[in-house]
């Protein structure tokens, strides 16, 4: 198993201050954590808590309160964001484009028709409609 040391995902949890973390829910063996670096408004990730790198390390109890927590994300961003549909996934591995390779978790990114635009190919830049902190406000006043 990886090391611990300086993953982020293992330090946040850690710290206990949610809010300036962006933690939106902790459950017992997962929690849900905004993308710092979104690729849209509400993008979350649902990470254990537990320092693994592979899907198949997760004990029962954490894969099924992984998914029940996936389930919880859709229905908040769904309330709250009212997208037109999601992408969800892991990138398991650097090669499959994790950005933190040795600490697992899900992607769940909301969708909007012409959601994507001009911007990354001209300039290798992203435009996101909304701040983090103001998607974590809406989200949290929600849960």
């Amino acid at each position: 198993m990886a090391t611990e040391s300086g993953c982020i995902l293992c330090q946040k949890p850690r710290e206990n201050n949610d809010e300036a973390n962006f933690i939106l829910y902790r459950g017992q063996h997962n929690f849900i954590i905004l993308n710092a670096f979104p690729y849209n408004p509400g993008h979350l990730m649902v990470t254990p808590y537990r320092h693994i790198a592979n899907l198949q390390d997760l004990t029962d109890e954490e894969a099924k309160e992984h998914f029940d927590i996936i389930k919880k994300g859709l229905g908040l961003l769904r309330e709250v964001m009212k997208p037109a549909g999601f992408n969800i996934g892991l990138n398991v591995g650097k090669v499959a484009g994790a950005g933190i390779a040795e600490h697992l978790h899900t992607h769940i990114v909301p969708r909007w028709q012409g959601d994507t635009n001009f911007m990354p190919v001209l300039s290798d830049t992203k435009v996101i409609s909304e701040a983090v902190g103001a998607t974590y406000q809406k989200l949290r006043a929600k849960l």
